[in-house]
């Protein structure tokens, strides 16, 4: 028998809905501690301190991490790319705008829904689902359509340097979930999962912080705030909405699975309305309409069988 399951049931949409909120709220949070700690280093460290958060939770649950069952070369790649994917987001913010980003990031899950064929051809997405991705994408690109035009600001010039970099991120975040699949950690528990992408990626993301010249400060030197707001990252994001990514991502399908992450964007602009004050319009309300639509499509159920056997648009399991 498998766990594995066909369709998202209630208990995944509730957690997948409370992640994107997470993942939305941490966009302004990590802007608010940007102002003392810069960011390879926080994205780095916030990675170490969830790494011996996980360690210590797979002790405390009696959870193997050992490397002997074949998952190291996996780990190793799912790791490295989430990284990378992470130096891509941080180093594109100095030369675009937080907005113009976010919508370039969230190509992931049309890099996940044509890739994933390759690794599991029982999740080869209907023409259904890819229309869904389709609508429910052009909702956020729509949402944020202010920020991709107009003339460049000035100082702004470079500003496709960052576009690509976004770009570059969401490749690569599309690329570490079908790494995920695609090799031994498919059957790997979510800890030791999430074990090596933070393992992997802290001391690599830290190491790029210091090859690039960013100033380290003093623990003394950091306020109340910004430890609270680190500590937020760490515990809650990295450690616990990651934690719930993973078992979501061993036991449903992908494809369905990283639709439901277009909705973080929308929750992003949420929470910037109430922690750093920009404006809600209306603008922001068809486009959760849009999103919405669209997940309603990507996670259509299942046509059945005519008597004959036939199905005009069946779900391949």
């Amino acid at each position: 028998m498998t766990d594995r399951r066909t369709r998202l049931d209630t208990l995944a949409i509730v957690i997948l809905v409370g992640c994107c909120a997470l993942w939305g709220l941490n966009h302004a949070i990590t802007k608010l501690t940007l102002a003392e700690i810069p960011p390879l280093l926080q994205a780095g460290a916030r990675s170490v301190g969830a790494a011996l958060l996980v360690a210590a939770w797979a002790g405390w649950q009696g959870i193997s991490l050992s490397l002997r069952n074949g998952t190291l070369p996996g780990g190793l790649v799912a790791g490295a790319t989430f990284a990378a994917e992470f130096a891509c987001i941080y180093s594109g913010l100095q030369f675009t705008e937080a907005s113009r980003m976010i919508v370039f990031i969230y190509l992931a899950p049309f890099v996940v829904a044509l890739g994933m064929p390759l690794v599991a051809r029982s999740e080869r997405p209907s023409a259904a689902q890819l229309l869904g991705l389709a609508v429910a994408f052009s909702g956020v690109a729509w949402a944020f359509a202010e920020g991709l035009t107009g003339t460049p600001a000035p100082g702004k010039e470079q500003r496709w340097i960052g576009d690509a970099l976004g770009v570059l991120a969401a490749v690569l975040w599309g690329a570490n979930t079908l790494s995920l699949r695609g090799s031994r950690l498919a059957t790997a528990t979510p800890v030791q999962t999430l074990f090596y992408q933070l393992a992997v990626s802290g001391p690599l993301l830290l190491a790029g912080s210091w090859a690039v010249g960013e100033a380290w400060p003093a623990p003394s030197q950091l306020s109340a705030q910004a430890w609270a707001l680190m500590a937020f990252q760490t515990a809650v994001v990295s450690f616990v909405s990651y934690l719930l990514w993973f078992w979501l991502l061993r036991r449903y399908p992908a494809t369905q699975v990283t639709a439901f992450t277009l909705l973080t964007p929308l929750a992003g602009l949420l929470a910037g309305v109430g922690l750093l004050g920009e404006p809600l319009t209306l603008r922001l309300g068809v486009a959760c309409a849009t999103v919405v639509l669209g997940i309603a499509l990507v996670n259509r159920a299942p046509a059945r069988l005519s008597p004959a056997g036939s199905s005009a648009s069946p779900r391949r399991a």
